[in-house]
């Protein structure tokens, strides 16, 4: 548990006052967003606001992960470094990303498939070395090792980690449209995994995850280091995480869920962010079949409530209100399956 308090403690800290020097550098060099010309009129406010935050976001976790084991003495785990080194590897994309914006002055970066690309290799990298240099199980599964009982073979474990890595990160990237609107609700996400982590640690009988301990510390210090960004970034935002945040923060998600053997939880879990990918997905798909219909009056669904009249804020509380219900039913969840799995074991060790 110290350890733990430890890595989002110094996190906090890190990514507090990163994002303070960030702030200050990015305006002196004029390393703004561009605003989007098709976005809500009250999004003009935003031009001139600095981008790329997501540095702070991740040099603050990886502070908090590295300084609490220095300080407290624990024991980093390959699993746990490989999840910090996916989540470093997706930062990179979305900082050249955000990079060609800026000095393109232009809300278009990377194209779509050279993200994606970038995004696969981030995915398939991690969960090849994950398979080949860890005991990570291939089963595909709910709360935990045997809870659907499907092995999908080390392949087919790979090639479901990328799908979750890209879903998970464009999901987070279309969600991270309002100041402070993903890095909130991330923070219901990373807490979450930080609980199923030490859970899993202190009943390490029942959910076979030895590296539990230190999955739960990369949520802990996730969850700092976006707690740390969010003081700078609540509304009004006085700098935006980017891309370079959001696919970092989506590929943390992702890899956690893999890890802590709760992959179909995920989507529970980051329903908010669920909902805004498939706002994307519905729209594109409706204006496509539709003879250039709209279902919504923009998507992500976040602007759609804007267009509708909804002050940001309205927007961004409620969004984090939803993001906190999903993550209490995936909690929910993951701790009803516990008293079933405890009385198997036990029915399993009477005489």
């Amino acid at each position: 548990m110290i350890r733990l308090l430890l890595a989002a403690a110094i996190a906090t800290v890190a990514s507090l006052a990163g994002t303070r020097v960030l702030i200050a550098l990015f305006r002196a060099r004029n390393l703004t967003q561009p605003i989007r010309d098709d976005g809500p009129d009250t999004h003009a406010r935003k031009h001139g606001t600095p981008t790329m935050g997501g540095l702070a976001i991740v040099a603050g976790a990886c502070a908090g992960y590295a300084g609490s084991d220095f300080i407290y003495g624990g024991i980093f785990t390959r699993t746990g470094i490989f999840v910090m080194l996916a989540t470093l590897a997706a930062t990179c994309v979305g900082l050249l990303d955000d990079w060609l914006k800026v000095t393109r002055a232009d809300s278009r970066g990377l194209s779509k498939r050279a993200k994606m690309l970038g995004l696969c290799a981030v995915g398939a990298g991690f969960a090849t070395v994950t398979v080949l240099g860890t005991d990570v199980s291939t089963e595909l599964s709910f709360t935990r090792v045997g809870s659907i009982g499907w092995d999908l073979g080390p392949v087919g474990w790979v090639l479901w980690a990328v799908l979750i890595v890209t879903g998970t990160s464009n999901a987070v990237n279309f969600t991270d449209g309002l100041d402070g609107l993903a890095a909130g609700s991330s923070i219901f996400n990373f807490a979450a995994f930080t609980i199923i982590g030490y859970w899993a640690f202190r009943h390490v009988d029942l959910y076979r995850l030895p590296h539990a301990l230190d999955l739960a510390v990369v949520g802990a210090a996730m969850l700092g280091g976006c707690v740390g960004f969010l003081w700078w970034n609540a509304a009004p935002a006085q700098i935006i995480m980017g891309d370079t945040g959001s696919l970092a923060v989506g590929t943390a998600l992702a890899c956690l869920a893999l890890t802590t053997n709760t992959h179909l939880l995920l989507p529970i879990m980051c329903g908010l962010f669920v909902m805004e990918a498939l706002s994307v997905i519905l729209q594109i798909g409706v204006f496509k079949w539709m003879d250039g219909r709209r279902l919504f009056a923009m998507a992500p669904l976040h602007h759609h409530f804007e267009k509708r009249g909804w002050h940001e804020t309205w927007v961004i509380v409620r969004f984090w209100l939803l993001a906190g219900f999903a993550t209490a039913v995936a909690l929910g969840l993951f701790y009803a399956d516990y008293f079933p799995l405890l009385d198997s074991q036990s029915a399993g060790a009477a005489p």
